[in-house]
């Protein structure tokens, strides 16, 4: 889920900005003044801030300069002013897109949207690990773990396994089973399954309990 900091010195804006931010699933943090969200933006990861420009205390625009400081995190700035100036101040900055007041809700999430769609780069990528008992799975680096020791498993082991674990719980046939990990145009037989299954519950060791065989089915990986 992609978080986003909403900064801006008028509740109603926040509160307006929230609801539709919500509804298209994002997580979203509030800040009053630009103080706040330089603390904010120095304790926690956010992949984009709404910035408003006019706010007592300290101002977008110094916000963002202390910001850019320790972090690239894309901005969206708000402002009651649509002075071109102020925009190429914005820009200037490393502002990512400039929206002026009043605007559209609906707009300023298709904004978002293509902002973080751009710059999904600026930052690694979301690590997906799950873990079950002593054995962690991780995705992002195709990777698992056996009671905290990397296990060796060949590309295809690989692809079967995590295969089966993004699908756990679920009864998947043979045929399935080759048509999604080898491909239609497989020309081997079942026990070129049957082998990797082999393969894999030896090297995931006790935690091989986890690959269940369905009899005259297939397999299941039950987590436990």
């Amino acid at each position: 889920m992609y978080r986003i900091l909403v900064v801006d010195d008028e509740e109603k804006v926040r509160v307006l900005i929230r609801k539709y931010a919500e509804f298209e699933g994002y997580e979203v943090e509030e800040a009053a003044d630009g103080m706040t969200a330089i603390e904010l933006c120095r304790q926690e990861k956010f992949d984009l801030m709404i910035l408003d420009v006019m706010m007592p205390e300290l101002d977008g625009f110094s916000a963002c300069r202390e910001i850019r400081k320790f972090s690239q995190i894309p901005v969206l700035m708000l402002s009651a002013r649509g002075e071109e100036y102020d925009r190429i101040h914005g820009f200037e900055l490393g502002v990512d897109d400039y929206v002026t007041k009043p605007f559209s809700p609906k707009e300023l999430m298709l904004r978002v949207q293509a902002i973080i769609k751009r710059s999904s780069g600026y930052s690694a990528p979301r690590k997906e690990i799950l873990t079950f008992e002593g054995m962690k799975v991780d995705f992002t680096g195709r990777m698992v773990y056996v009671d905290g020791e990397q296990i060796s498993l060949s590309p295809k082991e690989y692809e079967l396994f995590f295969y089966l674990v993004r699908n756990r719980g679920i009864a998947l046939t043979r045929e399935k089973l080759i048509n999604d990990v080898w491909g239609y145009d497989f020309f081997g037989d079942d026990r070129t399954l049957d082998t990797h299954i082999k393969l894999l519950r030896k090297a995931l060791g006790q935690y091989s309990r986890y690959i269940v065989t369905l009899r005259g089915v297939g397999y299941r990986f039950e987590a436990q």
